[in-house]
């Protein structure tokens, strides 16, 4: 997932300087407020509300934002909303597979935005399961790269942790591993003082269909539709994009 990976990494940066840090901010809060609500409001007891706090002090929300959440989500405030988790399956352009995951409290809405961003940007809705085999469920922790870290210097870290691979994605090095060792991993790190911007289970393709230049435009442009909606939470694809086009694609 190199291409995508780091197509994502580059318009993350841009997200904090564009009028979308917004929505942004909205789609980090309401991860929190779900973590809050399925495991408590306890980060030290719940790995996945302390990971989902992390990401978005590195994503710069203010730190009451982040507060009335974990209230919200944990039932200590009122008004918290009752999100549920609904996943699309779909292909893109060049048949690129797409798994959709909203967070959303209406599901005919979800399903409305969904579909119309996949039809009008030459994408098409699949079946439950035609789509989701070709995806594992991975914790994928990013490091930013720093003076003197090295790939070698990150494995060694986290190795014994139960990482399986570290991949070099131009300005961070992502790990990898079982789900189920996502906590020990990103602990692993912090041990050894290496700083992390993001530990989550994400859905990591088994296999990448590669795009040209034209394709890659097609799939991003989708890939923007569906993450517009306020219901999409996260967009996994199991495209590859050389170094070249993505020059290319990011100069523009």
């Amino acid at each position: 997932m190199s291409g995508h990976s780091k197509w994502a990494t580059t318009k993350h940066k841009k997200a904090a300087i564009d009028a979308k840090r917004g929505k942004m901010f909205a789609k980090l809060i309401k991860n929190i407020e779900v973590a809050a609500r399925t495991g408590g409001g306890d980060p030290s007891g719940n790995p996945t509300l302390y990971d989902a706090i992390q990401k978005a002090k590195k994503s710069s929300v203010p730190n009451h934002n982040i507060d009335n959440a974990v209230k919200r989500g944990s039932g200590a405030d009122g008004g918290g909303a009752d999100y549920q988790t609904i996943m699309y399956e779909g292909y893109g352009p060049n048949g690129v597979a797409l798994l959709i995951e909203c967070l959303s409290d209406n599901r005919n809405r979800a399903a409305m935005e969904v579909r119309t961003a996949m039809t009008r940007n030459n994408g098409a809705m699949a079946d439950p399961g035609s789509v989701s085999y070709l995806f594992n469920r991975k914790g994928v922790v990013v490091v930013p790269k720093s003076d003197g870290l090295t790939e070698d210097a990150v494995l060694e870290a986290v190795l014994e942790a139960g990482a399986e691979e570290v991949k070099d994605q131009g300005e961070v090095f992502e790990v990898i591993s079982e789900a189920t060792d996502l906590v020990a991993v990103r602990t692993a790190l912090v041990d050894q003082n290496i700083d992390y911007d993001s530990a989550e289970a994400q859905f990591v393709p088994s296999m990448e269909v590669p795009l040209d230049e034209e394709g890659a435009r097609k799939v991003f442009k989708l890939i923007d539709a569906l993450e517009d909606s306020d219901d999409v939470q996260n967009v996994y694809a199991n495209f590859d994009v050389p170094d070249d086009v993505m020059e290319v694609l990011n100069a523009e």
